[in-house]
């Protein structure tokens, strides 16, 4: 094996290749990514990196590829992929041959129907270019709408705020944050936004938003409108698969794999936003996780594996956000539990524990200020991982160090 190629110059196409140089990987690896920059990271887009600092955050200085040996080609888009020939077409009609291929291709924006890609005054964010154009239009006396009330749109809005532009958050569900934190811990986040005088909107249903030159309009199916220098949407995301769909690999809510990151060509893995797999924490429940931290775990164990290996994914899901002064983090996903536990820290921050049915740890979900909960998730984190069933009263007690239960 001489040529490993990855499709998707993001933080996991990016810990991938620099994984196959610090393994020992001495043939040729070429990262192809389709935009101009070198891979950054995109947390920051919402918020520091929204401040519009050129260049964005490199996962690495651009020289270090070349230090290790790795090639870069960016503003390249892979356009179908060979597998009899085992070789991958790019745009201008440039080919590349491999004998292993990962594919990094993420996720994209969810559009919101009938809204015209050339809208000025209405934004996506997942790109530095996003943030950069979302930046230029936030400063005091600017108005921004965001449709969507989870980690993005939160995050965007409170950078919003402290740019001083007046926000207004809509969103479809009952409260924000439905899909990804309890509602105790949603419930402290929307006041917490409400406070800094950004105005939430639940419950609202959309017709439409269109772009009128002189503003942006959120239409909803009431008949009343919401106007605004900008909106922003952020309604999820949708993997990207098409390259992947073309070449005939199996798809499943994202390129489907196994533990170890195969496709159904077991020349070609496929690792973050993009692929689903079994999940053990879950009972091999098949899963598609959006998060930086997945990115980089599953980055690192597809280099193993395309080289040869057969590791299984193990890293238990985390997540985390920063809004205002607060931190969230969760791990393990809380789906299924039938019991949780809450646990008082100091600060105001607490942590729930979520148990399934047996009483084994599922998840953890804590906020705080700064890095009050980092600590105890992280051993959380660990206790999920060995399949443990730690005593509901021993986790409530603040007295009680996790790292004990984790010896026990």
């Amino acid at each position: 094996m001489t040529h490993i190629v990855i499709v998707g110059a993001g933080e996991c196409g990016a810990r991938a290749a620099f994984a196959l140089r610090e393994k020992g990987f001495d043939g040729d690896v070429t990262l192809i990514g389709a935009e101009p920059h070198h891979p950054y990271e995109r947390p920051p887009l919402s918020k520091d990196g929204l401040a519009g600092a050129e260049p964005p955050k490199y996962v690495a200085a651009p020289e270090r590829y070349e230090e290790v040996g790795i090639t870069v080609l960016t503003g390249a888009m892979a356009e179908a992929i060979d597998r009899g020939r085992k070789t991958v077409h790019l745009s201008g009609g440039r080919s590349i041959g491999y004998d292993r291929l990962l594919l990094a291709t993420g996720a994209r924006p969810r559009t919101f129907p009938g809204v015209s890609e050339g809208a000025a005054r209405i934004r996506m964010l997942r790109t530095h270019a996003d943030a950069l154009a979302i930046r230029a239009a936030l400063a005091p006396g600017r108005r921004l709408a965001v449709v969507g009330g989870g980690f993005i749109g939160l995050e965007l809005a409170a950078t919003a705020r402290k740019l001083g532009a007046e926000v207004v958050v809509v969103e479809g569900l009952p409260r924000v944050l439905s899909r990804a934190v309890p509602e105790e811990i949603a419930a402290i986040v929307a006041e917490r936004h409400r406070a800094a005088g950004v105005e939430i909107v639940c419950g609202a249903r959309i017709a439409a938003i269109e772009d009128g030159g002189d503003a942006a309009r959120v239409l909803f199916a009431d008949g009343g409108s919401l106007a605004a220098d900008l909106v922003v949407v952020g309604i999820g995301a949708v993997p990207n698969t098409d390259l992947a769909e073309a070449a005939g690999l199996t798809i499943d809510n994202g390129i489907a794999v196994d533990e170890t990151l195969r496709t159904s060509d077991p020349d070609i893995l496929a690792a973050g936003d993009c692929c689903s797999f079994p999940l053990s924490h879950c009972g091999g429940r098949r899963v598609r996780l959006e998060a930086w931290r997945n990115a980089q775990d599953q980055g690192t164990l597809a280099a193993a594996n395309l080289m040869g290996g057969a590791e299984r994914i193990a890293s238990v899901p985390w997540f985390w956000s920063d809004q205002y002064e607060l931190t969230l983090q969760i791990a393990g996903l809380a789906d299924g539990a039938a019991a949780t536990v809450r646990r008082a820290m100091d600060d105001g921050a607490f942590i729930l524990f979520h148990l399934d049915g047996d009483g084994r740890l599922i998840a953890a979900s804590g906020i705080g200020p700064g890095n009050a909960v980092a600590r105890d998730i992280r051993l959380a984190e660990m206790l999920i991982a060995a399949g443990s069933r730690p005593d509901p009263a021993a986790l409530a007690s603040p007295e009680t160090k996790l790292k004990k239960l984790l010896a026990a």
